[in-house]
């Protein structure tokens, strides 16, 4: 079956999220720090509030993480407007999430040789309006299996 929007080689764009969220658990363990996938913290722009689920997150230490694993547009290395569009989401849940939260976005490292920057690069110079104080952004390479903080 056809599936244009579906990452080359993998089973499901969903699969390629929950192994990159694993990744992510992965390497924060390694660093000393235990995160839960899937934690739940209420949220709400008024009085109302209901329970947005981060992908990553410790109630007790007080983190929350979103995980994108998201890559410029094949073949061309064209602008993913569309994956953007759920960074900036990110950034909002972020926005209304408890201020004394550690907030970390967590991306894939993903480069473009035509642009000479990599797609979180890209972000924070286009869009570092929409980043709220005191977001972290980390850059996961995955063939080293390492992280860089960003932001």
């Amino acid at each position: 079956m056809n599936k244009p929007h579906q990452r080359i080689g993998a089973k499901s764009n969903t699969h390629v999220g929950k192994d990159f969220e694993i990744a992510a658990q992965k390497f924060f363990v390694k660093n000393g720090l235990n995160l839960e996938r899937n934690i739940k913290i209420p949220l709400g722009v008024s009085s109302y509030q209901k329970e947005h689920a981060f992908d990553l997150g410790c109630e007790d230490k007080e983190v929350i993480v979103e995980c994108k694993s998201h890559r410029w547009t094949s073949p061309n290395y064209n602008m993913p407007s569309a994956k953007l569009t759920v960074w900036n989401e990110a950034m909002y849940y972020f926005h209304l999430s408890p201020n004394h939260y550690r907030k970390i976005m967590f991306v894939l490292r993903d480069f473009n040789p035509k642009r000479r920057e990599t797609l979180a690069e890209y972000y924070l110079r286009t869009r570092k309006n929409l980043i709220p104080e005191g977001v972290e952004f980390w850059e996961y390479d995955d063939t080293q299996q390492t992280a860089k903080r960003l932001l």
